[in-house]
């Protein structure tokens, strides 16, 4: 008899207890649905075509979704699936790679970049002073954008409307034809090698390779090819194999054929106009194809790294992904907004004045940042397919953000009582 009591008990304890957790994702799940329906009213009001965002903590992706309007010739719906690039938030992944590298013994941070590449990359004004790796993902090697570097690397898809579109004013960057698509050896041969067609002196800074923050995109890429060159796997490959099929991110790709077209989202000008599509020559400083629900996936991993259980990289390389590099004598005008990602360098992760972290970008059509406040253990995404106007930008993002901010306390709070 006392055994049937004590059985009794413990049945009703575990029926007890799984009531509790259908309750809990019961609540869980509608406050999801409360913040679709927010999100939604606000899709109508702002400035952009279609948005997406995400929410994680440093265990769980608390919410991904999209809103808006993705194709305006179908009407078909931004939704959480819906894929475009991200911009300068792509050159986060440089450092995971570059990591991963590391790890592999393929390369050192501190090695000289002419030890990997095919051709000679020197700071003219400081022949004799190496450029290493680290500073090209600290933006600290004295490499500079150049004019080359914003006219030749956006390159149109197809040639529809081709002498209409190249016309098209996106200053000061511009289309160029499919014809002008090139690999980014090619592309960086071309503007840093003092034999190359593009190259100009004032594609470094007449600083000492080390010294002075100067963000970069044609660094960016070139520590992609140094990866090439050390490993012997294209980025695009190694970056796949390394990144996104273990995080299984798998509607996500740096090329139109490594993703689903029919998921892919025009970027416009306007709320009525679209741009056509475009890649970009040096894709790994902001090509990358992706969806928010791959996007979640991507920041969770980043977070938990940050708290030291990130599956991709080890303890200490996440470590030294996450650690602030540079001091304030390495910039002549240090920016300190709270949201500015260039208060300081981790190893292609951006810092504010804070100490929260993360990257922004942009594009024609594009504007993306992924942000992670550290006291909260939140992560946060947004990405718009439309150039913001710049009068209700500010408006806007307020409006997006404080609801992100509202529901991902909520939505915490209920993942750790599941």
């Amino acid at each position: 008899m006392t055994r049937l009591i004590w059985l009794g008990t413990i049945l009703l304890l575990l029926t007890s207890c799984h009531q509790t957790d259908n309750q809990q994702a019961e609540t869980f799940r509608q406050t999801q649905q409360e913040l679709t329906r927010k999100l939604t009213i606000v899709s109508k009001t702002v400035g952009v075509k279609g948005f997406g965002v995400a929410l994680v903590n440093d265990q769980r992706v608390l919410y991904q979704n999209g809103f808006g309007v993705a194709s305006s010739e179908t009407n078909q719906r931004y939704h959480q699936n819906t894929i475009q690039n991200i911009a300068s938030v792509s050159k986060t992944l440089i450092g995971i790679a570059l990591l991963k590298a590391q790890e592999l013994g393929k390369l050192k941070l501190d090695d000289p970049i002419n030890k990997y590449l095919p051709f000679p990359v020197i700071n003219p004004y400081y022949p004799a002073t190496p450029i290493t790796i680290r500073q090209l993902a600290t933006h600290t090697s004295s490499i500079n954008d150049t004019q080359y570097y914003l006219t030749k690397t956006i390159v149109l898809k197809d040639t529809i409307n081709l002498s209409q579109n190249l016309k098209l004013d996106i200053s000061p960057t511009k289309f160029n034809p499919p014809s002008a698509k090139i690999p980014i050896e090619e592309f960086l041969n071309n503007i840093l090698n003092k034999k190359g067609k593009w190259y100009l002196k004032d594609g470094f800074l007449n600083h000492k390779p080390g010294a002075i923050f100067n963000y970069s995109n044609v660094g960016a890429t070139l520590t992609a090819l140094v990866i090439e060159k050390a490993t012997g796997i294209s980025y695009d490959q190694f970056t796949t194999t390394f990144i996104l099929k273990p995080l299984k991110m798998t509607a996500s790709g740096w090329h139109f054929n490594a993703i689903d077209l029919s998921n892919y989202t025009h970027t416009f000008q306007n709320k009525t106009t679209p741009y056509p599509y475009y890649s970009l020559n040096t894709y790994p400083d902001g090509g990358l194809l992706t969806s928010s629900r791959d996007m979640s996936k991507y920041i969770l991993e980043l977070m938990k790294g940050y708290f030291e259980h990130g599956s991709l990289l080890s303890k200490e390389s996440y470590k030294e992904y996450f650690r602030p590099q540079l001091n304030e004598e390495n910039f002549l005008d240090r920016s300190v907004g709270e949201y500015s990602d260039e208060y300081n360098m981790g190893i292609t992760i951006g810092f504010g004045s804070t100490g929260n972290f993360g990257h922004t970008g942009g594009d024609p059509g594009v504007s993306s940042g992924i942000w992670f406040f550290k006291n909260k253990k939140m992560g946060r995404y947004l990405i718009v397919n439309t150039d913001w106007d710049p009068k209700t930008i500010g408006k806007d993002q307020i409006a997006i953000y404080s609801l992100l901010e509202e529901y991902f306390a909520k939505l915490d709070q209920l993942s750790h009582l599941k």
